[in-house]
């Protein structure tokens, strides 16, 4: 069963977080982060993942905790459901357009965690969402679900196709980079014997 529950608590935040990498892209999010569940929905749908996720957080300050936070648990969630990774395809990638904007993500779940973030948003804030905080959310992920991650927006004008078509796309590497690869299914995908 490729599936996992994750508990955060902190002075800070209290998130939950429960997955299954065998899903059919259902979702459920309770962030109080209205843009940023957005966003995971677009992981949840385009990656087949069903995801829950919901989250406290000192928003009386800033997002800025919550949205790592919940990038951190996602990426715990991720290695515990992925397991010992036999059989895993281990790379994926996707492009992924909307409108003026492509984003270009690919993926390897390498148990090395590495972000590369080369994004250069038309502006700061998106409504009242802090467009900083999206390489906060996959600095989280990376550094918890072991992966190594490149994301890049290879052009684009307006802010939100551009956040939009990263989460597109690292849902769709994530399905392609999780998938059972049946030629290599009790195998695990590295020279070392292990990730």
């Amino acid at each position: 069963m490729r599936q996992a529950q994750v508990i955060r608590n902190t002075l800070e935040t209290q998130i939950s977080v429960t997955l299954n990498l065998d899903g059919s892209g259902r979702s459920d999010f309770k962030t109080s982060v209205p843009f940023l569940d957005h966003m995971l929905d677009q992981i949840a749908r385009h990656g087949l993942i069903d995801l829950e996720i919901t989250a406290k957080g000192d928003l009386h300050i800033d997002a800025h905790h919550t949205v790592e936070d919940i990038g951190i648990s996602l990426g715990q969630g991720f290695a515990k459901a992925v397991g010992d990774k036999k059989g895993l395809r281990r790379y994926g990638h996707a492009y992924v357009p909307l409108d003026e904007a492509l984003s270009r993500v690919v993926i390897d779940l390498s148990g090395r965690p590495g972000l590369v973030f080369n994004v250069n948003f038309s502006r700061a804030r998106i409504g009242d969402f802090d467009v900083d905080l999206i390489q906060e959310f996959f600095q989280g992920f990376v550094n918890h679900a072991g992966a190594t991650v490149h994301i890049e927006n290879l052009y684009g004008r307006n802010a939100h196709h551009q956040a939009e078509t990263i989460f597109k796309a690292f849902g769709r590497a994530l399905r392609v980079a999780v998938e059972q690869d049946p030629v290599m299914s009790d195998v695990i995908p590295s020279t070392k014997g292990s990730l």
